[in-house]
């Protein structure tokens, strides 16, 4: 199995990198946290440019997938910079549609999530709220063999992530029923799941950056506390935790790609390695810079505030290794 990108794959981050450190991500964050979704939605049409979006989509559809491993690469760049908004639902959203057999939704929906003139919500069985419904032009619920789509919302609640907005769907329209839906919806979770901890992944390794950045510049008796072996200790435990994490989420990427009916497990494990390391990188960052991420002036915090939110969305450590020991 091969785990090293290609020169297209690596570009490819590289342009997204670019593009999102050069938009101001941070204040598009905080701008979201507030109900005030321009900034977001300008962001998001950038993205679209980039073909993010049509990753997720079927040719027949306009787009370019569903391309898994593309998409892994990019949500970790999204990731990276804390970018605000229901990407992972939009994308799950995609697949669950392209898997239900249902044209109607499929024609009318698949080709506006390609090109980004759609946001997407998905909320999947058992789930009492949706994601950014508030931003959404529609969210799709499903509960048991049953989908509906709704525009209505319930008020938004506090987040322990203030860019993760929150609300319950309120009520809507059938769309289907039957075991199509079922199963859409468990390839979908399987979708969200990898993308969530694409997205965890990025974030882990900004947060180390960071946190690597300030230990060698803020100096304590007189040299740098990056020259202290118990930094250095914290600092590689956290680096080992991302690096063992990668190369699942890239195996759990194939194995969708692939459509091996033993994804689910893979992905599964994936989500617990890339979110594990992702907290462990927010406790060392808040740890190392003298809990400044505590408060939410310093841009450290819009990171470190995402990573526990991400480590429990789409299934939490429990639910996910329950997962991998079902098979």
């Amino acid at each position: 199995m091969r785990f090293l990108l290609t020169d297209e794959q690596r570009e490819f981050a590289r342009t997204l990198d670019g593009m999102l450190g050069a938009f101001g991500t941070p204040a598009v964050v905080r701008a979201w946290a507030a109900g005030e979704h321009k900034p977001g939605r300008d962001l998001w049409a950038r993205l679209a440019e980039t073909g993010v979006f049509a990753l997720a989509v079927p040719e027949a559809y306009g787009g370019l997938g569903p391309l898994p491993l593309e998409l892994a690469v990019a949500y970790t760049e999204l990731g990276r910079h804390a970018v605000p908004g229901p990407l992972v639902e939009t994308a799950a959203a995609a697949a669950f549609l392209d898997r239900l057999g249902e044209t109607g939704a499929a024609d009318a929906w698949l080709p506006r999530i390609a090109s980004g003139d759609a946001i997407v919500g998905l909320c999947a069985d058992g789930a009492p709220f949706a994601l950014d419904a508030d931003a959404a032009d529609a969210v799709f619920v499903v509960r048991g063999d049953t989908v509906c789509r709704t525009e209505a919302h319930g008020p938004v609640q506090p987040s322990l992530d203030p860019a993760r907005r929150l609300s319950r769907p309120l009520g809507g329209t059938v769309l289907t029923r039957g075991p199509a839906v079922t199963a859409a919806a468990t390839y979908a979770t399987d979708t969200a799941r990898l993308l969530t901890a694409a997205q965890a992944l990025g974030l882990g390794r900004a947060l180390l950056d960071e946190t690597v950045g300030h230990v060698k510049r803020r100096t304590q008796f007189a040299v740098p506390i990056g020259s202290f072996q118990a930094v250095q200790h914290r600092l590689a435990d956290t680096l080992l935790a991302l690096e063992f994490a990668q190369p699942l989420v890239h195996a759990a990427a194939l194995a969708l790609a692939r459509d091996a009916a033993g994804a689910g497990p893979d992905i599964a494990a994936a989500k617990v390695a890339a979110g594990e390391a992702c907290h462990t990188a927010a406790r060392t960052a808040l740890q190392l810079h003298g809990a400044l991420g505590y408060t939410d002036e310093p841009d450290l915090s819009l990171r470190i505030r995402k990573a526990r939110p991400l480590r429990d969305a789409w299934g939490t450590p429990s639910e996910c290794r329950a997962r991998v020991l079902a098979g």
